[in-house]
């Protein structure tokens, strides 16, 4: 790859995305074709999930290029036609795309990106689309439930030697600071990404010179306004704190903090006593880092505990995502175009209510109560009678988008949102967002959630709806299916 990235060839996606493409284009079929892309569970048992990945993916759709490397490798499999690889080295992206705000609370069975284009052009799309937002996504969530865990504490990102591989390690980067992370160990990242790098001292660092306090003097000597002395090499409360107090009085002399780092033991009791030592030194002012294979679990646990942390610093579990190994994403195809040119509802049946689609293109309304807090996501229809729209004031029965009976009312009283916006037109992006806006937004959505959704354990399962109109048509369509056989 001569050090190219790896999702920067339009040979990223699926195999079976091609051959199906190169069917389509050899049975002269590429009649336009709406795809949606949703979720199906949240992940790490979690009440809300965060929406990431929009940008990146934007970029690469706006790019999507096969080389002449790409085209020559396609010929030499001895699959397809060498007229379709001459269309296919003429490629590009020429329909359009509407999305949720990046960074937006998101919820299963709700679409989260449409692609409108041709057929051919929608499918060969699918697996960059599945990948760059499934992960990123998976990452987010789990920093924001970190974030929420640590009470909106500082974060630091250190996972870089620990991610999925160099892609894995710059989306991952990215992704934890849409979800709260404050900076990251990741040095490239910080740089492509415009965040904040940060790191410490490694234990080698302590013993490559004669003493810990040897190390300490020098690391303060060079870096006396950021020192942050890592105490746990040879024996914390007995060598490591006294060393750094013994440093860090230098260092108030000429006018500067400091801090100490754990990277190991009983995180609770150490950072318990070394902030007894700290402050009886008169050092009340000093910050304690703790890290060492940290989750929102053990953050949580030690934040109920009292533990006296300023800083934490979380890797492994949470940019590989820790104990969930991958986002329920899905892509699946809503509309097709039929031989009158009208577009017509597809749906996915399945045994499994679950698995089978709402038809149909729609649109997500976010329903809040007066105070601005979520109570529901609704999806409409958008075809040809028009689209549903959702008024204040007026009072809906809206249905369980798996189950045929199950419903409720609810007279909207505060306002109803739209979730899908238009991002690219005719293959062009039509904005931009910053990471601060997406991470901004992230903060906002979470705001707007109940306390009750954001619980570690057993959370309350937000209501994601659909009308009786869409409920109607996919009672239709599966009763038709069932007619056929």
């Amino acid at each position: 790859m001569n050090g190219t990235p790896q999702g920067s060839s339009a040979l990223f996606t699926d195999f079976y995305s091609l051959t199906m493409a190169h069917g389509y284009w050899k049975q002269k079929i590429d009649y336009r074709a709406v795809f949606e892309m949703f979720f199906r569970r949240q992940p790490f048992g979690s009440g809300f999930a965060i929406f990431a990945g929009l940008e990146d993916l934007l970029d690469s759709v706006e790019s999507f290029r096969y080389s002449e490397e790409d085209i020559a490798y396609l010929r030499s499999l001895k699959t397809f036609d060498d007229n379709f690889l001459d269309y296919l080295s003429r490629f590009r992206f020429t329909g359009s795309i509407w999305a949720a705000d990046e960074g937006s609370v998101i919820f299963p069975h709700e679409p989260l990106i449409r692609v409108d284009s041709s057929l051919i052009e929608s499918q060969i799309l699918e697996g960059m689309l599945l990948n760059t937002v499934n992960f990123q996504s998976l990452i987010a969530t789990k920093t924001a439930r970190v974030y929420l865990a640590s009470g909106r504490g500082s974060i630091m990102e250190f996972g870089l030697r620990r991610a999925q591989g160099p892609d894995g390690a710059m989306s991952a980067s990215r992704a934890a600071f849409i979800g709260g992370a404050s900076g990251t160990s990741n040095t490239l990242a910080g740089k492509v990404y415009g965040m904040p790098a940060l790191g410490t001292m490694a234990h080698s660092w302590i013993m490559s010179f004669p003493s810990e306090e040897d190390a300490f003097r020098a690391y303060a000597e060079i870096y006396p306004e950021r020192a942050v002395f890592l105490i746990d090499t040879y024996d914390t409360l007995k060598s490591g704190t006294p060393n750094a107090i013994k440093v860090g009085r230098e260092l108030a002399a000429q006018g500067y903090n400091f801090g100490v780092r754990l990277d190991s033991g009983d995180i609770h009791y150490l950072s318990v006593e070394v902030r007894k030592m700290l402050d009886q030194a008169g050092f009340p002012q000093a910050t304690i880092t703790v890290s060492n294979d940290l989750d929102e679990h053990i953050i949580h646990t030690l934040r109920e505990a009292g533990a006296p942390v300023n800083f934490w610093g979380v890797g492994t579990q949470m940019v590989t995502g820790g104990t969930e190994a991958a986002f329920t994403g899905v892509y699946k195809l809503a509309a097709r175009e039929d031989g009158a040119g009208k577009l017509i509802p597809a749906i996915k049946f399945s045994d499994n209510p679950e698995k089978t689609t709402n038809p149909g293109i729609k649109q997500v309304w976010r329903i809040k109560d007066p105070q601005g807090m979520a109570v529901a996501d609704v999806l409409t229809l958008v075809d040809d009678q028009g689209e549903e729209i959702l008024e204040k004031k007026n009072r809906y029965a809206f249905w369980h988008p798996s189950a045929d009976y199950r419903h409720f009312y609810h007279e909207i009283s505060g306002s109803a949102e739209r979730l899908l916006k238009p991002r690219m037109e005719q293959g062009r992006i039509l904005a931009r967002t910053s990471l601060a806006e997406i991470r901004e937004r992230v903060n906002r959505d979470l705001d707007s959630l109940d306390p009750s959704y954001k619980r570690l354990l057993n959370p309350h399962v937000y209501k994601v709806s659909i009308t009786g109109r869409l409920r109607d048509l996919k009672l239709k369509l599966i009763q038709d299916y069932l007619g056929d056989l």
